[in-house]
């Protein structure tokens, strides 16, 4: 796909970061895109931003969606056939992701640790499943899933685990292996491809931390925006540069696409020692080359 202009792409989670910088990136292009997010006011920032650098007559549209929510995607999908006209899509982002929470299958609730696992990996499974009729009917079609460097690496820090983030993001790098087969068996025209980011500058913390509050009936304190402020501000790689990256990728039909020198760090020490990763000169090692060193703590109680 050499070229986005004239394309349709649906981004879920496109309201902030990686999702809200490939919606104006592709529609910058010429592509029509539709994006979903769970914040209304966050999906019309991106809209205004993609408007203002399309060029004149593309379509750009959104839809309030809970990608764990297979109704809400089916409305969503409706909506990209309405809106754009049309009964195919030749590009899926299945960005949306939430972090937090579900740090421990040991210690902590049961619904919290189930809440980041059916965004993380709900949302992809029900993004393919939802769309795939669509996909189906392009001449040429790509779907990009976006998993982590924690889908090859259940790691953070020796003094903490991040257990249902890393489930998600294993089945979905897992997941969108398996369809690259399936999909030259029976659906050769549409292709995969599995994004592996590193530590990225997103609103993650302050999204995330919204979206478990709201779900548990509680606000967000404000330690909470001190965390995302940092969080953003100390990425080696923006949410930009990484859109970017995605981008190249696909365009060079890529399977497996590795977003951050951190990303290719990690990537590279985990095949050279896979028996190792998991001891604490690991980790040792991992910071002293720079990887995750300036992440900051989650703040207390935000687990």
């Amino acid at each position: 796909m050499d070229s986005f202009t004239g394309k349709i792409a649906v981004v879920t989670g496109g309201g902030a970061g990686m999702g809200a910088e490939l919606a104006r990136l592709l529609a910058a292009e010429g592509c029509e895109v539709a994006v979903c997010d769970v914040s209304a006011a966050n999906i019309e920032d991106t809209l205004a931003r993609c408007r203002a650098d399309a060029p004149p007559g593309t379509r750009v549209t959104g839809c309030v969606a809970d990608v764990s929510a297979e109704t809400d995607l089916e409305a969503f999908r409706a909506h990209v056939a309405r809106a754009h006209q049309t009964d195919h899509i030749d590009l899926l982002f299945n960005n949306a992701g939430i972090g937090g929470g579900g740090y421990s299958f040991v210690a902590e609730p049961r619904e919290q640790w189930e809440r980041v696992f059916n965004v993380n990996w709900g949302g992809v499974y029900l993004g393919v499943r939802v769309f795939l009729p669509m996909l189906l009917r392009s001449e040429r079609a790509r779907i990009v899933n976006t998993s982590s460097v924690n889908g090859f690496w259940a790691g953070l820090s020796p003094t903490e685990s991040i257990v249902a983030y890393s489930t998600a993001k294993f089945a979905v790098r897992g997941f969108s292996e398996a369809l690259i087969s399936d999909l030259r068996l029976r659906a050769p025209h549409v292709e995969v491809s599995v994004v592996l980011p590193g530590y990225v500058g997103t609103s993650l913390v302050r999204n995330s931390m919204t979206y478990l509050g709201e779900k548990d009936g509680h606000g967000v304190d404000d330690g909470v925006g001190d965390i995302d402020r940092d969080f953003r501000a100390n990425a080696p790689t923006t949410a930009v540069s990484a859109a970017e990256d995605i981008l190249e990728g696909v365009r060079a039909g890529r399977w497996r696409i590795l977003v951050g020198e951190d990303a290719r760090i990690l990537d590279e020490a985990v095949r050279a020692d896979p028996l190792g990763v998991y001891q604490a000169d690991f980790f040792s090692r991992m910071r002293e080359r720079g990887v995750f060193t300036a992440m900051p703590e989650p703040p207390a109680g935000a687990k």
